[in-house]
C-alpha cells in the first residue's frame, strides 16, 4: 500500500462570502469512466473518449476552482491497454499541473492492475491490489481497488479489509474520503447488479465509527447518492458516456449524453458534493465579475435591497454601472 504527503493550501476558488458559510477547507474534482482506448478510437464506434474527457476538464480549468486533487475512480482505460493509459496521463497531467492539483488515480474493472501501476505511476507493473492514500493538508483520500482480476463485478480480500482497518484506526486531522470504483450502492438497473461490490457488509464493519466523511464511486455511468455505513456517497457519472435509468425495464441502454463531473467541497462540518453537466450549452443569462464585485462592496442590507427584494427595480446593469 502505497501513501503520498501532499501540501495543502487554502481554497484559492471565489472568495468573497456573501453567505453565511465560508470557504470551504478542501476542494476535490471527481470525474470517473473516461474508458480511453488506444490510437484513440472511439469507444463503440461512436464515442470520442478524448474529446468528452477534454471538454470536461476544460471546464473545471475555466471555474477557476483550483482543486487539490483530481480523483478518478477507475475505468480509466476501457481495455487497460498501456497506450491509452500513457495518452490519458498526457491530457490529464498539464491541466493537473496548471491547476496545482494531484492526480489521484483509481482502479475500475475495466483496467489492468500491471499497465495501471506501469503507466500512472512509473512502476514496474504490479499485479498487486492498487491502494494507495494521500494527504492533504490534513485530508485524507484513501484510493481502494476493488477491481478482480479476469472480473467485473467488485471485492474486497481479507487482507484489503485488514490494512483499511489498520489505516483508519488513527483518525486524520480533517477526516477521509474513500475513492472506489465499485460504490456500495443499490441500483434500479439489473445488469448492473451483478457487477456490484460484493460482501458489502463486511466492509460496513471496517468503516462504522472510522472518520471517512465520504465515499467517492464510479462504475455505474451516471449519478447518484446514497449512504452506507451512515456515510455519504457520491457516484460521478462517466465522461465517456452514461446509462439511461429512464430506459424501459430489463434494459439497459448507453447514450451518448448527461455526461458529468463532480465538484467536492470539505467543510468543517459536513462535505457537499456538486454535480457539473459536461458540454457548451447556450448562454441564456450571466451575472458578471463585475456585478458581484459591486454586490459584495454593498452592505448587508443593500444586496438584500438590491438583489433578493422582489420588487427591487435594480437592473445588473444598474449595479454594474455604479
Amino acid at each position: 500500500m502505497l501513501r503520498a504527503n501532499v501540501a495543502g493550501r487554502p481554497y484559492a476558488g471565489r472568495v468573497i462570502q456573501l453567505g453565511q458559510y465560508p470557504a470551504p477547507a478542501h476542494t476535490i474534482a471527481h470525474f470517473s469512466d473516461p474508458h480511453f482506448l488506444a490510437g484513440n478510437r472511439e469507444l463503440f464506434g461512436a464515442v470520442d473518449t478524448q474529446h468528452n474527457l477534454a471538454q470536461a476538464l476544460s471546464q473545471l480549468e475555466r471555474s477557476g476552482a483550483r482543486p487539490e486533487a483530481i480523483v478518478f475512480t477507475g475505468d480509466l482505460a476501457d481495455l487497460g491497454e498501456p497506450e491509452a493509459y500513457a495518452r490519458l496521463l498526457g491530457i490529464v497531467d498539464p491541466i493537473a499541473a496548471r491547476m496545482g492539483a494531484t492526480i489521484v488515480w483509481v482502479m475500475g474493472n475495466h483496467d489492468e492492475r500491471v499497465p495501471f501501476e506501469a503507466g500512472l505511476f512509473g512502476g514496474a507493473g504490479s499485479t498487486d491490489p492498487q491502494d494507495r492514500v494521500y494527504d492533504f493538508g490534513g485530508l485524507r483520500v484513501i484510493a481502494l481497488d476493488t477491481s478482480v482480476p479476469g472480473y467485473h463485478h467488485g471485492e474486497l480480500s481479507d487482507a484489503q479489509l485488514d490494512w483499511l482497518a489498520a489505516e483508519l484506526a488513527v483518525p486524520a486531522p480533517h477526516g477521509t474520503l474513500l475513492a472506489m470504483h465499485h460504490p456500495p450502492v443499490p441500483t434500479p438497473l439489473e445488469v448492473m447488479a451483478i457487477l456490484e461490490l460484493r460482501e458489502q457488509p463486511r466492509l460496513a464493519d471496517v468503516l462504522r465509527g472510522t472518520d471517512v466523511r465520504g465515499i467517492l464511486g464510479g462504475h455505474l455511468h451516471y449519478s447518484t447518492h446514497s449512504m452506507f455505513a451512515g456515510i455519504p456517497v457520491s457516484v460521478s457519472s462517466a465522461t465517456c458516456y452514461t446509462l439511461d435509468i429512464s430506459a424501459p425495464p430489463s434494459t439497459m441502454t448507453g447514450v451518448g449524453g448527461g455526461q458529468s463531473f463532480s465538484l467536492v467541497h470539505v467543510y468543517d462540518d459536513r462535505v457537499v458534493h456538486s454535480t457539473v453537466p459536461v458540454g457548451d450549452p447556450a448562454k441564456v443569462s450571466e451575472f458578471t465579475d463585475t456585478f458581484l464585485a459591486k454586490i459584495a462592496a454593498m452592505s448587508a442590507e443593500e444586496r438584500l435591497d438590491t438583489f433578493s427584494r422582489k420588487s427591487s427595480t435594480v437592473t445588473v446593469a444598474d449595479v454594474e454601472a455604479l
